[in-house]
């Protein structure tokens, strides 16, 4: 199973990007809770990106952000100075045994036990 990142799904919402449309509905996909806040918390985000995005997240299982996450964010984001939206991501991804899609791969790649996906497979 996979876990979107939030850059990911904003790339997915681009006509540019049919071949990430094509290549996510032929996976197991899951996003975080904090991806849908990120991406539909934007302040510039528009009523028809929101639509779309909208749209998207209705179709897909989200993870909740429990307390073991956030034991699990703790020390990935004191050790390896994330920001706090990555440590949750890369938390999830580790406390559910989970891949995680990423277009920002230099963020993640130091976090150990981390499977991450080459961009390059769909962009």
């Amino acid at each position: 199973m996979i876990l979107l990142d939030s850059n990911i799904i904003i790339y997915a919402a681009g006509p540019e990007y049919k071949k990430l449309r094509e290549w996510l509905r032929r996976k197991p996909i899951v996003i975080s809770d904090l991806t849908k806040l990120e991406v539909l918390g934007y302040h510039l985000i528009t009523d028809d990106e929101f639509a779309w995005f909208t749209g998207f997240f209705d179709r897909i299982r989200s993870i909740s952000i429990s307390a073991e996450i956030i034991e699990a964010a703790i020390p990935l984001r004191r050790s390896y100075k994330m920001s706090l939206g990555d440590s949750v991501i890369a938390a999830t991804a580790l406390v559910h045994g989970l891949e995680l899609c990423t277009n920002n791969q230099k963020d993640f790649e130091s976090v150990e036990n981390l499977s991450l996906i080459d961009k390059e497979k769909f962009l």
